[in-house]
């Protein structure tokens, strides 16, 4: 039975239409994410996935439709305005600066603008991914794709976002984040957490369950809606 996180809807997405060009991908997509919620976003390839993080994150702007985030409409904002605000992003693809050290990386966009209790800090993302305080000195190029994608969550999760939207994020990561999972999950009451996923395994090696919600976008961008396990 699915964990019950009451709390006020944090982002709401409403019949957003978006493009490549002359070739649109989003049809009227609609979701919302409540404050305190574990959501994944499932579905094949070209299903949008991506877009629609990128559409959020207004690095492919939806033409249409209404974006809000904490109350406030941002689809027409520009990417680091939403970010300021407090989405944080952990990009298909890991994206991490690959001339700087690892400690570089997490500190390059380390800020705490809503004085959290219990912040994320250098210290904080060692002790969950204790793979990159070995490797703290490392440059971004030197390491694994496992350890890239770690270094990317801890990016994201060093600007302590209200919410964090993760792209594929355990991609190489399966074999270590079973062990890792307790220190992220220990924390997540402090944010909301959003994640696009390929695959329907939304679970732990244990069984342990990893999402409230799952939505799985259809072929013309509407919605269907399951509970999984939290």
């Amino acid at each position: 039975m699915a964990e019950k996180l009451a709390g006020d809807t944090l982002l709401e997405v409403d019949g957003i239409e978006t493009c490549y060009g002359l070739s649109q991908v989003l049809f009227g997509l609609s979701l919302s994410v409540k404050s305190g919620e574990m959501v994944s976003l499932m579905g094949r390839n070209g299903m949008g996935k991506t877009t629609t993080i990128r559409s959020i994150m207004g690095l492919t702007p939806a033409r249409a439709g209404s974006i809000r985030f904490a109350g406030s409409e941002v689809r027409t904002q520009p990417s680091y305005r939403i970010a300021q605000l407090g989405v944080g992003l952990v990009p298909e693809g890991r994206q991490i600066f690959p001339n700087l050290t690892v400690r570089e990386n997490l500190v390059a966009a380390a800020a705490d603008r809503f004085d959290s209790s219990n912040p994320w800090t250098l210290a904080a993302i060692y002790v969950m991914f204790p793979r990159l305080a070995e490797r703290a000195s490392n440059m971004g190029n030197q390491l694994s794709g496992g350890e890239q994608q770690m270094l990317a969550i801890g990016r994201a999760l060093m600007t302590n976002p209200k919410l964090l939207i993760l792209d594929e994020a355990t991609e190489g990561l399966a074999p270590l984040i079973r062990t890792e999972r307790a220190g992220f999950r220990a924390k997540r009451q402090a944010g909301t957490i959003a994640a696009a996923r390929e695959r329907a395994t939304a679970s732990f090696g244990d069984g342990s369950g990893f999402c409230a919600r799952v939505l799985e976008p259809q072929a013309n961008s509407q919605k269907r809606e399951c509970i999984a396990w939290a």
